[in-house]
């Protein structure tokens, strides 16, 4: 298991990462932080205290407010600036991305903001994954290697279908997406499939918080996204995702 898997009585080493996988996680780092200043630097010059993570409906109502001058005349910063942000918070884990999902659709629209986001959440959720394949799994692996094994035969035993199962978790709302992009490498779900399941799951929740997004002043709180029909219908598109592996599992 990436050369995990010494002699036994071999000496664990004290610090469960490599210079290169620092290295690595530290450049990711620094490219998200350059990106960042590479936007801020070309944009006119302003009043940027507004410039911060939404915390509340009020924070972003304010970001959605002041970005709207900006969208039409800087495009290509604004967009570029949302892509680096929305994909540091996904690979990083930081909460929050609702409210860019709402933000999109407050500037851009459903169709234009859906794609956005879909597109933004799927690069995200790809550079957590890696960042989690070579810094969260060697961590996972010298505290716990035998549940790690335990979870990694798991997912061997259900490769065929794999992709439905992802499919599920990804449309409805069982596991949080921060949960499924760390531990998909961890457990062997190759990139292919945690790609696929990720691209296509994440749409019909991106249309319904997109949506939101153009009404903004109309909602009260995140809880108003996900009324009961809309849970009820991923849950749906969800178990419809999943029903021809259970069926054929049942007839094998």
């Amino acid at each position: 298991m990436d050369g995990r898997e010494e002699v036994k009585g071999s000496k664990k080493p004290s610090f469960p990462l490599s210079f290169w996988e620092l290295c690595v996680a530290s450049t990711v780092v620094m490219a998200f932080v350059l990106g960042l200043f590479g936007v801020y630097f070309t944009m006119p010059a302003s009043d940027y205290s507004f410039l911060k993570l939404p915390r509340s409906l009020q924070d972003l109502q304010i970001l959605r407010d002041h970005l709207e001058i900006y969208t039409s005349d800087y495009t290509i910063q604004v967009l570029v600036g949302y892509c680096v942000v929305y994909i540091f918070m996904q690979t990083f884990m930081i909460p929050g991305t609702v409210f860019m999902s709402l933000l999109a659709g407050a500037l851009f629209g459903v169709f234009k903001g859906v794609a956005l986001v879909v597109f933004t959440a799927t690069a995200g959720a790809s550079s957590c994954y890696f960042l989690s394949k070579v810094i969260g799994r060697p961590l996972v692996f010298s505290l716990w290697p035998d549940k790690l094994s335990f979870f990694q035969d798991q997912v061997a035993q259900r490769r065929k279908g794999l992709l439905n199962y992802m499919l599920f978790l990804r449309l409805t709302p069982t596991l949080p997406n921060t949960f499924i992009n760390v531990a998909s490498p961890m457990v062997d779900v190759p990139y292919h499939i945690f790609f696929l399941a990720t691209f296509i799951g994440l749409i019909p929740a991106a249309y319904i918080t997109v949506r939101a997004g153009i009404a903004l002043g109309e909602l009260q709180s995140v809880g108003d996204l996900y009324d009961f029909n809309s849970i009820a219908t991923l849950f749906l598109i969800g178990v419809v995702s999943v029903t021809p592996t259970l069926m054929s599992k049942t007839k094998s």
